[in-house]
């Protein structure tokens, strides 16, 4: 893909023009998840994008997960957020929070990864996802905390890949309800690609169609869910406003694109969910892997986080 001004890619990913900026709003930077909505509604999206889908089993594998995800919310205990002297230190040293390199995982991460496994035996598995399940339910609460702890160091095992996105999922489950209990107001920036509440890496930004923030960008964190305002035309990765330009496929979803930038060389996705309200930062970022495969081919890094897209 050359990288001068042309923006003329080989293969079949098309750049757009550059987008309306749109009406003039007034967005919150921070925007908490809501764990009851983000589990069911990511299933769904699941569900929809799976018939007929070239990835469809592992679709259909994910619309279990993310069921069992949302199925055990109500019989996990109240999330205990770090000390008030913990959060206003965070506050003070413009740190997140909850950032997943100093929370400790305890019970509550041993319960929350034990009622998923439950949850998602009752799910019908193919063989090989049941074969994997059966490793990590054998493994005992101190292996699945190192598994955990890998998922959030990002240093997971290339052999054990697919037991690693069961841990993702239970450190979803207990990053989301976590963040759900923070003050919104007290959020500040930490940068433009990390998440106010953990520190983590964004799964991917969408153009959103909220009531008084139309047409404006917020990035979703990849672990608990946590929505942050961006600037437009600026890269999340490196926050340069030079060089930006936006991929899609050829003949595919064009609210769906790839954002590049010159200066760090690597792309993170943009959603229009103010055309297609039914996007979903995850599900659907799954779902447009084709696109992370061309734009890998023409010599873009990808630069966000999808737990579900892990070893890609």
């Amino acid at each position: 893909m050359p990288r001068d001004g042309s923006r003329r890619p080989a293969g079949d990913v098309v750049p757009l023009a550059p987008m309306d900026i749109g009406e003039v709003a007034n967005p919150p930077f921070a925007v908490l998840p809501e764990p009851a909505r983000v589990f069911l509604a990511r299933s769904e999206r699941f569900a929809a994008l799976a018939p007929g889908h070239d990835l469809e089993p592992y679709l259909r594998l994910l619309v279990q997960i993310t069921c069992a995800q949302h199925d055990i919310l109500g019989e996990l205990p109240e999330p205990v957020l770090p000390s008030p002297e913990r959060l206003t230190l965070a506050r003070e040293n413009t740190m997140p929070p909850i950032s997943t390199g100093q929370i400790e995982l305890d019970e509550a991460a041993d319960r929350t990864f034990d009622a998923f496994l439950k949850a998602l035996a009752t799910a019908d598995l193919a063989p090989s996802s049941r074969a994997v399940l059966d490793v990590v339910e054998k493994a005992g609460p101190e292996a699945r905390r190192l598994m955990m702890q890998a998922v959030l160091l990002d240093e997971i095992p290339r052999d054990a890949i697919a037991e690693h996105v069961l841990a993702a999922a239970a450190v979803q489950v207990l990053f989301t309800r976590l963040a759900s209990h923070l003050d919104a107001a007290s959020l500040q920036r930490v940068a433009d690609g990390a998440c106010p509440s953990c520190g983590a890496g964004p799964v991917a930004s969408a153009i959103v169609g909220w009531e008084g923030a139309h047409g404006t960008r917020f990035c979703t964190c990849s672990v608990c869910a946590t929505q942050w305002n961006v600037l437009r035309i600026k890269c999340v990765v490196c926050s340069s406003e030079k060089g930006i330009a936006y991929h899609a496929i050829d003949g595919g979803d064009e609210n769906i694109m790839g954002e590049t930038c010159d200066t760090c060389s690597s792309y993170v996705k943009m959603l229009h969910q103010h055309k297609d309200a039914a996007l979903d930062p995850v599900a659907d970022d799954v779902a447009s892997l084709a696109l992370d495969m061309t734009l890998t081919k023409e010599g873009w890094t990808r630069a966000s986080v999808n737990p579900f897209l892990m070893g890609y």
